[in-house]
């Protein structure tokens, strides 16, 4: 339930401070068109909350609420309610293709044209009062808010993109260091391996003062070996930020919209962890683009006490996920488990939703 509250986009009820404005004007209720108009305000307000809600039904939602709030601009010549979706439906529409905002922009345009027409018809000389002036924000408001919007968007991106570079960066310095440590150790190591395999042959003079001693050196040679090849085979793996780097860009070129969270925290997770959830994310990322029809994909990460956590979210139709040839969801399935986790994916009324967890085990935490 806590995680349904912190989830919901606040910011798009912040409007809703401009709401007694509108209610006033029908305050206190005088006759039956007041309580039908306070009614009707009761109903914009549902409709404003499924459509930010429930993105299954956006195509009605979005409709109905254009036409109450034409409503109110043809029958009342209340032209402020209708600013309500110029702002909301802007910012939503600029995560789909360009045309979806098109269609919306000529509905808002219609209704409004039509709605002064006929405010023109009842009062002829309306457009010499001073109050008038206030009409220039509903005619911008779709235009300005879907720039805003659209500006938002790509800087989001932009950062993003950056933070990648940035932790792509950082481990160019993790490679120069994992490749001193080959050059170096790992060569001297090996040295010390031969060097003590040939002590042994030597010294048959007298092997029980030194021939325990010499094995022991052997044997830690060989592990210290093996550790540094782990190392470097450990820093040679793909990061997270790599991943996402060229999953956006596929995601990019599919006109797919891309955003994460806690990107930044999972960027420093233990190698193993990211490079796990890193190819469970490819396959994510290769069945929306085959399957879902999506608009947007979000990555959230995060890491709670005893384990970490990935969810892939996308806004796409979603479909069978029983499939008997769905390697690609068996995949995931197999990387969680390999690390103690869970994989679960569901679909619900945004879409698909993929969750998966990794066990902060063997000394990963």
């Amino acid at each position: 339930m806590f995680n349904k509250i912190k989830n919901i986009d606040w910011f798009s009820y912040i409007w809703f401070l401009y709401l007694p404005y509108t209610a006033i004007e029908y305050l206190p209720m005088k006759d039956t068109q007041d309580k039908f108009w306070l009614l009707m305000i009761f109903l914009f307000v549902l409709v404003y909350i499924l459509v930010n809600e429930v993105t299954k039904y956006r195509v009605l939602t979005i409709t109905l609420e254009l036409l109450i709030t034409g409503a109110f601009a043809f029958f009342s010549f209340n032209f402020y309610l209708i600013i309500f979706p110029a702002w909301q439906v802007s910012f939503i529409l600029v995560r789909y293709p360009r045309k979806y905002y098109r269609i919306f922009a000529i509905s808002y345009y219609l209704i409004l044209a039509i709605s002064l027409f006929h405010l023109q018809v009842i009062y002829p000389n309306v457009w010499h009062q001073n109050t008038m002036v206030g009409m220039i924000f509903p005619l911008v408001s779709p235009i300005i808010a879907y720039a805003f919007a659209f500006s938002l968007y790509k800087q989001r991106q932009l950062n993003q993109t950056n933070r990648r570079l940035e932790a792509i960066i950082r481990r160019g310095e993790r490679e120069r260091i994992a490749r001193d440590l080959h050059d170096t150790l790992g060569q001297s190591f090996s040295m010390i391996t031969i060097k003590t395999e040939l002590a042994k042959k030597l010294l048959v003079k007298d092997p029980a003062k030194v021939i325990d001693e010499l094995t022991d050196i052997e044997k830690t040679s060989r592990q210290n070996l093996k550790l540094v090849r782990n190392i470097v085979n450990d820093l040679h793996k793909q990061s997270l930020s790599e991943v996402l780097m060229k999953q956006s860009k596929n995601l990019s070129a599919a006109n797919i919209l891309f955003f994460s969270k806690g990107e930044e925290q999972a960027s420093e997770w233990p190698t193993i962890i990211q490079d796990r959830f890193g190819a469970a994310i490819v396959e994510a990322v290769s069945n929306i683009l085959r399957h879902a029809k999506a608009h947007e994909v979000q990555l959230i990460f995060s890491s709670e006490v005893g384990f970490y956590q990935v969810e892939v979210i996308d806004d796409g139709t979603g479909g069978n996920f029983e499939k008997t040839n769905s390697n690609g969801i068996k995949g995931m399935q197999a990387r969680m488990l390999e690390g103690r986790g869970t994989f679960e994916i569901y679909h619900n009324k945004r879409g698909t939703h993929v969750l998966m967890k990794q066990a902060k085990v063997n000394g990963y935490d």
